[in-house]
């Protein structure tokens, strides 16, 4: 099993990695209007850029709007913004907002918007759904479901995430202690998950980046020592290292829910859904993986296929040195 588990830890590292090149291109789009006074509106339009030039994208406001469509873009950070105020007659509520082009990516676009009494909502457009009507009042069942799947993309989308968890898989090998690890993991990253979100508990992003990839490194280093006969404090008390690094994991989740912004009336059940959504992904990622491994072995014992033992030992390597490139790409940014 092992030697399986290596060649999928191996397959899995290298599709998503190699994702990464192709990162920026599948960014979410950005869409807010903010009420700045009654029918007065700030806008922020970001567009991910897509191989140094702005996606093909462009937002469009509901007609009551005197101002519909974007000023000239300018490079910001990681993408391209719009800035800019318009006044909507009556309001915003029953008007269409859509995202032109949006059929043609393989995108999504999050539109914050604000109700006449202030309150705010996030809705979801994507290439199959690129408008909306905004709606006269808050809708939670909108809610749950936009901050759900936002869970789900979240994690599956956060290759150093994953990588961690999958480090965690090949280093422990019991079942009971891995259900107690990864649910340790999970405890510690909602706890700070909520806390940050919340406003209780301020960290920098950059340093909590950092810190994420060199988690990775440590878990990465634990799998060689252990294959060297040598145990390690992540194989010795898995749960308490799952538990701690969780912590930090969960600062990096809140600083993309921070950046989507939570809907004012409804706070609490997009923070819940978020996580669920986040705790589903995970779980739906080690299912995969242990489905793959379940395959795999099927096979080689059919087809009587040789043990591929170099894998298992430049597994953790490929993965710790990977850790080790973020961790430098991340310091880079303070």
């Amino acid at each position: 099993m092992k030697h399986i588990s290596g060649l999928v830890a191996l397959l899995l590292g290298l599709a998503g990695f190699a994702s990464l090149s192709f990162g920026h291109a599948l960014e979410p789009g950005y869409l807010e209007l903010r009420l700045l006074n009654a029918e007065q509106y700030g806008v922020i339009w970001k567009v991910p850029s897509n191989k140094t030039r702005p996606m093909d994208i462009s937002a469009s406001l509901p007609e009551s709007c005197d101002t519909r469509n974007p000023t000239a873009l300018i490079w910001e950070d990681s993408a391209y913004v719009a800035r800019w105020t318009t006044k909507c007659s009556g309001g915003i509520e029953g008007g269409l907002i859509r995202i032109e082009g949006l059929e043609q990516t393989e995108t999504d676009v999050l539109v914050r918007f604000d109700f006449a009494d202030g309150a705010g909502e996030t809705h979801r457009l994507t290439s199959s759904s690129s408008f909306f009507t905004v709606p006269a009042q808050p809708n939670n069942l909108d809610v749950v479901q936009t901050y759900l799947i936002l869970g789900f993309k979240h994690i599956l989308s956060g290759i150093d995430h994953l990588a961690f968890v999958l480090a965690l898989l090949i280093l422990v090998k019991d079942k009971r202690r891995l259900i107690v690890t990864v649910t340790a993991f999970t405890i510690a990253h909602s706890l700070t998950l909520a806390g940050a979100t919340l406003g209780y508990i301020q960290m920098p992003g950059p340093p909590i980046e950092a810190a994420i990839a060199l988690s990775i490194v440590f878990v990465a280093t634990e799998i060689i020592h252990s294959r060297r006969g040598n145990r390690g404090l992540t194989e010795k008390f898995p749960w308490f290292v799952a538990f701690t690094f969780g912590l930090l994991h969960g600062f990096g989740f809140a600083g993309a829910l921070t950046q989507i912004g939570l809907p004012e009336t409804a706070i609490p059940i997009a923070l819940l859904f978020f996580n669920i959504g986040v705790e589903i992904g995970q779980l739906f990622f080690i299912v995969i993986v242990f489905s793959i491994i379940a395959i795999g072995m099927l096979i080689t014992r059919y087809m009587k296929l040789p043990k591929p033992t170099w894998i298992w030992s430049f597994t953790p390597y490929l993965i710790g040195s990977f850790a080790t490139f973020w961790v430098f790409q991340r310091l880079a940014t303070f």
